[in-house]
């Protein structure tokens, strides 16, 4: 029993030989299993909306946000305090009873000031989602509304 050495060898390149060959049948035989057949544009898609957020980040924008009454407000401006016009604002809210989510889109009221109404069944606490974008750049940002 002391010469183990060569049949351990043989027994692994064995395997390692089973191994290749059940490997190469289940790639000829099962084909690609991509789970998201559009994967190539969502990568386009992501790489873009990081591009669009560093520069919302470079131009330096910021939103506060204010409810008054049944009306959410709105301030966006850039790094110098100037208000940013004619941004295409939306607002996302997820509805707490159903998967989905509405689309809402914000009016500019002045210079830097969006607004949306709601209605009076929105109630409770919801999660939504601010959107704005002009000339390339995109801020995002999770809200947490309790209304």
């Amino acid at each position: 029993m002391k010469n183990f050495y060569p049949m351990l060898i043989l027994l692994l390149l064995g395997s390692f030989l089973c191994f290749s060959v059940w490997s190469a049948m289940r790639a000829v035989n099962l084909g690609p299993q991509i789970a998201d057949a559009d994967y190539y544009s969502k990568g386009l898609k992501y790489s873009s909306t990081l591009v669009e957020k560093r520069a919302a980040v470079v131009l330096g924008w910021t939103v506060s946000t204010r409810l008054v009454g049944r009306t959410l407000v709105f301030h966006l401006s850039d790094k110098r305090k100037q208000p940013v016009r004619a941004a295409k604002g939306t607002l996302l809210l997820y509805l707490p009873e159903s998967a989905s989510s509405i689309r809402f889109p914000l009016q500019e009221v002045d210079a830097g000031v969006y607004q949306l109404n709601l209605t009076a069944g929105m109630t409770g606490e919801m999660t939504a989602r601010l959107e704005f974008e002009r000339d390339g750049a995109r801020l995002n940002r999770q809200l947490l509304l309790n209304l």
